[in-house]
């Protein structure tokens, strides 16, 4: 089977040329209903990323690229190649700060700068043209990336094997296919035969709303299970392996991924349930030593004391006036983590040296 189903729509696109859009698939939405956000300027692309209509590490780093371009675009044809790299400076500054956990952001905007800077004497109109060629090629060797992380991961998969997952690390978080659900799309092409529980990920459900909208279109066998299940279900022996995705990883393999990855690693740990962390080399912070070190985006009370937005109208679940605590995100420690996998192989044992070997 092809590992792009057919009733799955693509996560983002870009619509024409330099005067374009990008069309992003507002995840807020999902499974509900199916529409898209035209986006035309930086201001719309930052309110997308930071409300989560377009969400998973991959997937902002490519919007945010073409949010570059975007950025590029407002500044006249006429205009001096400096009042175009300070547009950009602005504009780099600017996406970072929508979601500052996820890496893939910040390496997508620089990477877009280094661009403009090598390319800055040939004037406004073909630099802009070049920004857009930058950002589908960061979109495409997104793609690449991700069938790569599926190769490598697949032979973790047997047939008969329970697979538990957390969040949304699939196509709707990357340009296609996925991390850690492209190891899953790979095995199923392979023809093995296995069944996932998916971790409902609370606050906003990710894995309730999205893996398991992308897990059924693509005929895979899977299960929903509350978030407080997980460790019942590895005592009952159902789940053999755990993979997941990452926004951000240290140095010393220290994973940033969704709220709750830390206690599903801590589980897997208690039950002898290898975890496995599937990522792009470009999720790779080799500049923070440890997870110590990897900033943690908290988010609004309104997302653990309210339901129904934007599909329903707000429901009270909580108390009005009670104190929240939000992260978005937890850190697991490398030494929960039996292998990550990424687009150039497998890290195993997880530390460091082995990461700075594979890196190169």
């Amino acid at each position: 089977m092809n590992q792009t189903s057919p009733k799955r729509p693509a996560t983002l696109q870009w619509v024409g040329s330099i005067d374009g859009h990008l069309e992003v698939l507002d995840q807020r939405l999902l499974p509900g209903r199916t529409e898209y956000l035209h986006i035309q300027e930086t201001e719309s692309l930052w309110q997308a990323i930071k409300s989560l209509a377009v969400r998973g590490a991959p997937a902002i780093g490519v919007a945010a690229a073409y949010g570059m371009v975007l950025a590029g675009r407002s500044v006249p044809a006429t205009s001096q190649s400096n009042v175009l790299m300070e547009a950009l400076a602005r504009a780099a500054t600017y996406l970072k700060s929508a979601r500052p956990t996820a890496v893939n952001l910040a390496w997508a905007v620089d990477r877009m700068i280094r661009i403009a800077q090598s390319h800055r004497g040939i004037g406004v109109r073909p630099l802009r043209q070049r920004l857009l060629l930058e950002a589908a090629e960061i979109q495409f060797e997104d793609a690449a990336m991700c069938l790569a992380i599926g190769r490598h991961g697949a032979s973790f998969i047997k047939n008969g094997m329970g697979v538990l997952t957390h969040c949304n690390a699939g196509a709707l978080a990357a340009s296609d296919h996925g991390t850690a659900l492209a190891i899953l799309y790979e095995a199923q092409r392979r023809g093995i035969h296995f069944r996932v529980f998916i971790d409902e990920t609370r606050p906003l459900l990710q894995g309730a709303r999205l893996t398991a909208w992308e897990l059924l279109s693509s005929d895979i066998d899977a299960t929903l299970i509350c978030d407080n299940m997980a460790g019942l279900v590895m005592k009952q022996k159902k789940v053999d392996i755990v993979i997941v995705g990452a926004d951000r990883i240290a140095a010393n393999g220290d994973t940033a991924n969704k709220i709750g990855t830390y206690s599903v690693a801590q589980l897997a740990k208690a039950h002898n349930i290898p975890f496995l962390i599937a990522a792009p080399t470009s999720t790779f912070d080799l500049s923070l030593p440890s997870g110590d070190h990897i900033p943690i985006e908290e988010r609004s009370s309104d997302e653990i004391t309210q339901t129904g937005p934007p599909l329903f109208p707000p429901m009270q679940i909580a108390p009005l006036g009670i104190k929240t605590y939000n992260p978005a995100f937890d850190v697991t420690p490398a030494d929960l983590i039996a292998a990550i996998v990424t687009d150039k192989g497998v890290i195993s044992p997880v530390h460091e040296t082995t990461i700075r070997a594979l890196l190169n």
